[in-house]
């Protein structure tokens, strides 16, 4: 059953639209996480960081049909190669690379709650 907010991807453009959107925020997150931690960072790093975990989120979303133990290990997975993308990248210790993937993921839940929040609100806006 679907929720209200959901809906089936129809089709493979849904999908890509659905991953490039996701990755672009990803993206936008992993450089403000980057930037936190370590200052003046470049932004191509970013961008190379965000598509990784969206790439995972996408497919467990697409595949996993309600199965919590597939979702559990889809945030888990995502959250390691956010790890693994953001220390081969940036180049810094396992315990850096660890506290900058934890900022990423909070400022991604705080940013992503936030711009999820005005959406619904604007499609609650009088007419």
């Amino acid at each position: 059953m679907l929720l209200p907010l959901q809906a089936a991807p129809e089709g493979p453009l849904a999908v890509a639209g659905t991953f490039a959107s996701f990755a672009i925020f990803l993206s936008v997150t992993a450089h403000i996480a980057a930037r936190n931690v370590l200052g003046d960072v470049p932004v191509r790093n970013a961008f190379v960081v965000g598509p990784v975990p969206a790439a995972i989120s996408v497919l467990v979303a697409t595949f996993a049909a309600g199965n919590s133990t597939v979702i559990l290990v889809g945030v888990a997975a995502a959250i390691a190669l956010d790890w693994a993308a953001i220390r081969a990248l940036y180049d810094e210790s396992t315990r850096l690379s660890a506290y900058i993937t934890f900022i990423h993921f909070v400022v991604s839940v705080i940013l992503g709650a936030i711009v999820f929040g005005l959406w619904a609100l604007s499609l609650s806006a009088p007419g």
